[in-house]
């Protein structure tokens, strides 16, 4: 059985076609990149695979089960699209602990791991509207690996950090992908793509090449 499976995805906003009669095939246990200008449509690719948008046309299946049909969103899923949604008022681990509580799969001890894996301590008392840049993206990495997902789907993982901080995710991404995890990123950093990746694709005005191929104009 394939991770994900993408038959003629097409999605249409307001007239303008975002995503243009994408098929793909994606095996389990492995890293692919996604790069391209902003607005190529990666960001949306994701979200149809995430159950986040619903296609004009066409299906996506994640482990074999179709998004909108058999199930509204992946069933073991972590997630980093453009901002995640904590709140200011609570401490790293409170926010983690709440968004534990939604599937109850996982204890404190793994959600402290989690936040120690990323370069933070979950003793820390200070609110989340006083980390910084860097701190809130290590905590968004956290919260997708903390319920060991099968399917990780991570926009700009690195976006924020420091050099530390880039080597540590990225580590931290090869572990999970040993574990088994299928991980899909998007990235503007070349090095995150190309030291990561086993497969990149090219998204260009929403269509999905692989890497290297030439576009021809229509």
């Amino acid at each position: 059985m394939k991770a994900v499976e993408i038959q003629h995805l097409t999605k249409i906003i307001g007239g303008r076609t975002v995503l243009d009669d994408i098929t793909l095939e994606l095996e389990r246990g492995k890293i692919y990149g996604f790069f391209g200008r902003n607005g190529s449509g990666k960001t949306m690719l994701f979200r149809a695979i995430c159950g986040l948008i619903r296609p004009t046309r066409g299906e996506v299946r994640v482990f074999g089960k179709k998004i909108g049909l058999d199930i509204s969103f992946p069933e073991s899923l972590g997630l980093i699209i453009e901002n995640v949604g904590f709140w200011d008022q609570w401490t790293g681990f409170q926010n983690l602990k709440f968004l534990a509580s939604i599937k109850n799969i996982i204890k404190d001890e793994d959600i402290r791991t989690a936040i120690k894996r990323v370069g933070l301590d979950p003793d820390d008392k200070r609110p989340y509207k006083k980390y910084s840049l860097g701190m809130k993206q290590r905590l968004g990495i956290a919260q997708a690996i903390m319920e060991k997902p099968q399917l990780l789907v991570l926009d700009e993982p690195t976006n924020s950090l420091d050099e530390e901080g880039v080597k540590l995710i990225r580590n931290i991404l090869l572990e999970e992908k040993e574990r088994g995890a299928t991980i899909l990123i998007a990235s503007h950093i070349k090095e995150d793509i190309d030291l990561l990746c086993d497969d990149k694709f090219r998204v260009e005005a929403g269509k999905v090449y692989p890497a290297g191929s030439v576009i021809k104009d229509e």
